[in-house]
């Protein structure tokens, strides 16, 4: 029974996430775009095994400044 409460806690816990592929469909670029923008610093995530997570808070508020045209730079703030 404890295991299956730490499932359901970690699940909940993950809803709060989105992963690359979630991230580039968002954000309407290709998933390795994504790596990138979280490689340079430019989209705050965190690596959770061999996976980056964007929190979802961060992402829509990413989302709603970024233009995926090239030459134009995204800003978080």
């Amino acid at each position: 029974m404890q295991a299956a409460q730490i499932i359901m806690s970690k699940d909940s816990l993950l809803e709060n996430y989105a992963g690359v592929h979630e991230a580039s469909k968002r954000l309407n670029i290709h998933p390795e775009s994504v790596r990138r923008l979280i490689r340079q610093g430019k989209l705050p995530a965190i690596k959770f095994g061999n996976k980056w997570l964007v929190e979802r808070d961060v992402l829509e508020q990413y989302a709603s400044r970024y233009d995926p045209r090239p030459g134009n730079k995204a800003t978080l703030l």
